[in-house]
């Protein structure tokens, strides 16, 4: 496995893309907890460090699908680099003006999640140019969603070092710099610079056109619901398990299932449709949900959070794959930021539906909810699936899916003005 994952990144261009992406995204994985720490510590209370960190996702949000148009517009190094430089700013903005006058704290939140660069799709993009071989893209695809499980892991443990070595306005000043750094690593690589999207048709909806991806995107809705349901019941298990470091355990244990169960899919290649193989995986990531309403003893609670994360990694690599085969000609990085839109949207949902629920049915029922949510994916999945499976087929004069090696073609997407 290892010495698989090895040859792949030294692909020339691989280790840099991949590392610089992750260092790039670091404000973006720490900024929900760096806010919160810096609205404190300026004598803010939660809930206004709530509703900041929340503006910041809603900016994050929005700005993901457009910069990633953007970019399949006008290349990576022109969108993604100002787009970061700005994000820092307006954080540097928010660090130094603090919480007085309010409105432009907000203004400073709306700002940076705004114009945080489309990094992760951009990276998704260069992939088959960069290794070529399809196995090797398919195994790129599952070390990137490892990487995400550590990047969400490294990040918080890095803030917190940092405001007690300095203070929480460091911290949120340092990590953006390191964000900017990676984001230049990124740009400044032949591969970022050479890179150019398809020519693509004109139309107002853009990736959004595609059937396909929009069951996909209705299916990891659903995905992020559970997993925004599970940190919350969580921390519901924790209070009645003798708090402490319950929650972070139950979590950990879910971010090791993810990690071990993404590099073992990555490790080996795989035949045959990725839209039939997405439906296995789904249904194991919501057969893993179920078992969490049993609400066991600490160390069997543990261990079935580690089961539920199993399939989480492998199912975001597949949805990887599926997607550049659906993504209409010239809109690939649009594609993935949308993806990574849904699933932030949909983790949101889920935080705020898990508190109520686990208020009014306890626990367990805090932990139902993943459970629902998991079945309702694989039922949009399941109920949709034409729309997946009528894109292999190839129909003759249609154009082809961007950075399809198999050839998919979009449905209903025809020939036509390219914007």
């Amino acid at each position: 496995m290892a010495a698989g994952y090895g040859e792949l990144l030294r692909c020339e261009h691989a280790a840099r893309l991949l590392i610089g992406t992750l260092v790039g995204r670091l404000p973006n994985a720490t900024a929900a907890l760096a806010v919160v720490l810096f609205t404190r510590a300026e004598g803010g209370s939660y809930a206004l460090a709530g509703a900041l960190s929340a503006v910041y996702g809603v900016g994050n949000a929005v700005g993901q699908p457009l910069l990633g148009r953007a970019v399949d517009h006008y290349g990576q190094p022109r969108v993604m680099l100002p787009a970061a430089v700005l994000s820092a700013l307006a954080m540097v903005l928010f660090a130094v003006a603090g919480l007085d006058p309010l409105p432009v704290a907000y203004a400073a939140m709306l700002a940076a999640g705004l114009f945080t660069p489309p990094l992760e799709g951009g990276l998704r993009a260069l992939w088959p140019g960069v290794l070529g071989r399809e196995e090797w893209v398919h195994a790129a695809y599952a070390l990137d969603a490892v990487a995400q499980e550590v990047i969400f892991s490294v990040g918080p443990l890095l803030v917190t070092a940092l405001v007690a070595l300095w203070s929480e306005a460091a911290a949120l000043l340092v990590i953006n710099a390191i964000g900017v750094v990676g984001a230049l690593s990124v740009v400044l690589s032949p591969p970022s610079r050479r890179w150019r999207s398809a020519p693509r048709e004109a139309h107002w909806l853009g990736a959004l056109r595609s059937p396909g991806l929009r069951v996909l995107l209705g299916t990891f809705f659903f995905v992020g619901v559970a997993l925004g349901s599970i940190g919350v019941a969580a921390v519901g298990y924790a209070d009645e398990h003798g708090g402490g470091m319950v929650s972070s355990y139950l979590l950990s244990a879910l971010g090791v299932g993810a990690l071990v169960g993404g590099l073992a899919y990555g490790a080996r290649p795989w035949s045959g449709a990725p839209e039939r193989r997405l439906r296995v995986l789904v249904a194991a990531l919501a057969l893993g949900y179920l078992p969490l309403v049993l609400v066991p003893g600490v160390v069997a609670m543990t261990a079935l959070a580690g089961l539920s994360g199993l399939f989480l990694a492998p199912a975001l690599a597949c949805v990887f794959v599926v997607i550049d085969r659906h993504a209409p000609r010239g809109t690939v990085t649009e594609a993935f930021s949308w993806l990574v839109t849904t699933f932030v949207v949909g983790n949101s949902v889920g935080t705020a539906a898990a508190g109520p629920v686990m208020e009014h049915g306890g626990v367990a029922a805090g932990f139902a909810v993943p459970g629902a949510a998991g079945a309702v994916a694989l039922a949009v999945l399941l109920a949709t699936g034409r729309f997946l499976d009528g894109a292999r087929g190839v129909t003759a004069g249609e154009p082809q899916a961007e950075n399809d090696r198999n050839r998919a073609v979009e449905p209903g997407f025809r020939a036509g003005h390219q914007a």
